[in-house]
């Protein structure tokens, strides 16, 4: 077998990346990550507001149930690494981890740069060349024996390999450099691109309220917004915070759906989604409708401040033709029971969200059907590896997306480095 660079070239310095290249390297490879920016794993700093949500200390089931796009391809993954295997990593290089609400996992330092820089410490202590500022224009293969063979720079050096992994991102957040360079590249490896949407974004609306602007800035604390089929059967739920905006809706009940409303939009080729907010999901419309009437003398708008900001109370009014001002008892049963479906079930509209390039995470990617799932090795070219947010997964932010990264870079790294070897 002819001599190469490195046996493991990894494309991408982020999340996916250096984890790949730590463990490629902790399996004997002679491992190269290259990176076009100038410093690695930006967009790593930014996640968990800068904090750095390494993980979710969640059952695997759950864990795959936070990840609607594909989370199942994983299976095979987490059997090789999970989300113990990345915090026992952290822990044993000396970066202590906390566990907050819903079991998201933090480094005790509250820094995203502290995770960033153990990954960098450790790529250096296993003595793998990190080269920075260096974009690369090409990937090499070889067509006649379906074998990856390198890359070449934009520089104009070309680099052999018998591994490569493909680490570079999605289309999200482009300013940290995840401008969707490598999906070019698994093109021309025959590879198949699954349609692209947003996930994890703002959703834009044009209902009327959003329009005149009367709800902007109002939030909601703990609420179930539901995504409707056009047969009135949901398709999720999620129950979490949410924000008003000028253009829409926010928060992170609103994030959680915006791939699925996305994917109901594209799918259906439809023009516009139906939701609806519950404003009080720990009470029935039964219980609520016994409480209010049995303090009928008091006003509406009394009734409602326990549940509602007021602006919303007074739009609801409204939109129920009740004045503002009148007792509950004033109210006939047709207006009440109106008036209660909507609390339960406030209706909104949405006709898409703000673009991949404003959003988190990026919906598509490289087709799963094309990758062996316990290796993450392309199926049409031995020796080309994927690994993050390239492949067609994605899954919800609170260290689900984090986990998706860490542990497809811990698996991709091992094989990609088994493979060479193996062909030495």
């Amino acid at each position: 077998m002819s001599k190469v660079d490195y046996d493991v070239i990894v494309v991408g310095a982020g999340t996916s990346g250096m984890m790949a290249g730590i463990h490629a390297a902790m399996n004997g490879a002679r491992v190269l990550v290259i990176e076009k920016n100038q410093k690695p794993g930006r967009k790593l700093i930014l996640t968990g507001g800068g904090r750095c949500n390494v993980t979710n200390r969640s059952s695997r089931d759950d864990l795959i149930a936070h990840i609607p796009g594909n989370g199942k391809f994983l299976y095979s993954t987490l059997d090789q690494f999970d989300q113990e295997d990345i915090m026992h990593f952290f822990i044993d290089r000396g970066i202590p981890l906390k566990e907050e609400d819903h079991g998201r996992m933090f480094p005790v330092t509250d820094s995203a740069r502290t995770i960033r820089d153990c990954l960098v410490a450790e790529l250096s202590h296993l003595q793998v060349d990190l080269r920075l500022d260096d974009p690369v224009a090409q990937i090499n293969y070889d067509h006649v024996h379906k074998h990856v063979s390198g890359l070449t720079t934009r520089r104009g050096q070309t680099i052999t390999a018998h591994s490569v992994i493909l680490a570079v991102g999605g289309m999200a957040y482009p300013r940290t450099g995840s401008q969707g360079d490598g999906y070019q590249w698994a093109e021309a490896a025959g590879h198949t691109l699954t349609d692209f949407y947003p996930t994890e974004s703002p959703l834009l609306s044009n209902d009327s309220f959003i329009q005149d602007k009367t709800l902007q800035g109002i939030s909601l604390r703990d609420v179930a917004v539901t995504l409707w089929d056009d047969h009135d059967k949901a398709i999720v739920t999620h129950r979490m915070d949410m924000i008003f905006t000028h253009f829409g809706y926010s928060g992170p009940a609103i994030l959680r759906c915006s791939g699925h409303v996305n994917q109901f939009l594209m799918h259906n080729q439809a023009t516009t989604a139906h939701l609806t907010i519950d404003l009080v999901p720990d009470r029935s419309q039964s219980d609520l409708m016994e409480e209010a009437d049995a303090q009928r003398n008091k006003q509406l708008v009394t009734l409602l401040k326990p549940y509602l900001p007021e602006k919303l109370s007074h739009l609801i009014h409204q939109q129920v033709n009740i004045p503002i001002g009148s007792a509950y008892k004033q109210i006939d049963h047709q207006q009440i029971t109106a008036l209660w479906q909507r609390i339960k079930a406030f209706p909104i509209t949405s006709y898409g969200s703000q673009p991949i390039a404003k959003g988190f995470v990026t919906g598509g990617g490289v087709h799963l059907k094309e990758i062996v799932p316990q290796t993450l090795q392309s199926k049409l070219m031995a020796g080309l590896f994927f690994c993050g947010e390239i492949l067609d997964i994605n899954g919800y932010t609170g260290g689900y997306n984090i986990t998706a990264a860490f542990t497809t870079g811990a698996v991709a790294g091992q094989h990609a480095a088994w493979h060479s070897l193996a062909r030495q």
